[in-house]
């Protein structure tokens, strides 16, 4: 029996660079057998911490009630999760980012969220790879921080109009991240 893979997709582009690797991913993680649960943080209305640790404290992960509240649940009961973002001025888009900082509500809330298989998908418009540092970096933060094993990165530079990614490796690191898990 496979795992259940969480993906937690920032990009508002339904057919972008982020959401081919994406596909990609998925695809290859349930022909080995995974369950993959996307959850387009972009698409969804997702405030920002209200820095009032009063997670789980009203029976609900966040106490103020927005879209996180429902996909709560999938970061528990997955066995990895996979964050994928375009980036946005050097760092995460803040449609991803409220979600991120939403996980501290694990932090504090004594929900045990150890122990999971991570990985990031990002890409950027730029050709040096180093401007994905602003993703990359707090990535392994928060991964040290909640006790999350990284299993591994796909970083694809030099891409922005739709599609472009499809002239690079993007797509097939992407389907190969999925033996890591």
């Amino acid at each position: 029996m496979g795992k259940k893979i969480l993906v937690v997709n920032g990009s508002p582009r339904k057919n972008g660079n982020t959401a081919r690797m994406v596909k990609a991913f998925a695809e290859a993680s349930e022909a080995k057998g995974n369950t993959v649960v996307e959850f387009n943080a972009a698409l969804s209305n997702i405030g920002g911490c209200h820095a009032c640790e009063t997670c789980y404290k009203s029976g609900k992960p966040c106490t103020y009630d927005d879209d996180f509240n429902t996909v709560a649940p999938d970061f528990l009961e997955a066995g990895a999760i996979v964050f994928a973002a375009p980036t946005y001025w050097y760092s995460f888009p803040g449609q991803i980012k409220n979600a991120i900082d939403k996980c501290y509500s694990f932090a504090i809330g004594q929900k045990p969220i150890g122990g999971k298989d991570v990985a990031l998908i990002a890409c950027c418009e730029e050709k040096d790879p180093a401007v994905m540092d602003g993703l990359s970096l707090p990535f392994d933060r928060i991964a040290a921080l909640l006790k999350w094993n990284i299993v591994g990165k796909v970083l694809v530079p030099g891409v922005l109009h739709e599609g472009d990614v499809d002239k690079t490796d993007g797509c097939s690191q992407a389907a190969a991240l999925a033996e890591k898990f």
